[in-house]
């Protein structure tokens, strides 16, 4: 649970962060397809993470991970031909590419992510998703030299602010 006024300001400033960073991108910040998208994920993401606390408290994170990761694989399973088909002709540099995207941000993330929800309140470990924003600005400017705005690190900024309040006061 966020302990009162802090956690609730905590995730206020994280907010405001996101949506400084959101207003400044090309577009604005308007409720349209992508917006909707968007807004679906996020709705999605929420009750997962929901369901998803009592069962790794049940299981731990490791069998959640692989529930996880092998349900979302399924769904894929009618396109698995094509895909092996595609798979023969692929140079080595994607394969690698490939192989490092299916360790760190798919594997590697989600059970850290169970682990953490194992460890936090939903709401609290939730919080910490805040981070994305700013963390890929700084990815996208460490390896391909993207020059983030001045709206940019402040939303970045009072984003990792945020997450900072809920992480040190936010807990009952």
């Amino acid at each position: 649970m966020l302990d009162g006024f802090a956690g609730w300001l905590g995730c206020v400033a994280s907010f405001v962060g996101v949506s400084i960073i959101a207003v400044d991108q090309p577009g604005g910040l308007a409720f349209g397809s992508g917006a909707t998208f968007i807004l679906l994920a996020a709705l999605c993401s929420a009750a997962y993470f929901v369901l998803q606390k009592p069962l790794v408290a049940t299981y731990g994170a490791l069998p959640c991970t692989a529930y996880t990761l092998v349900s979302g694989a399924m769904f894929l399973l009618p396109w698995s031909p094509q895909a092996a088909v595609q798979l023969m002709h692929v140079s080595p540099e994607t394969m690698l590419a490939v192989t490092g995207l299916a360790l760190f941000p798919t594997l590697l993330a989600y059970l850290a992510w169970n682990y953490a929800l194992g460890e936090l309140p939903a709401g609290m470990a939730a919080n910490f998703l805040y981070l994305v924003a700013p963390l890929a600005t700084l990815l996208a400017f460490i390896f391909f030299g993207d020059k983030p705005s001045i709206y940019t690190i402040l939303g970045g900024a009072m984003a990792m602010l945020g997450t900072s309040i809920v992480a040190k006061w936010g807990r009952a």
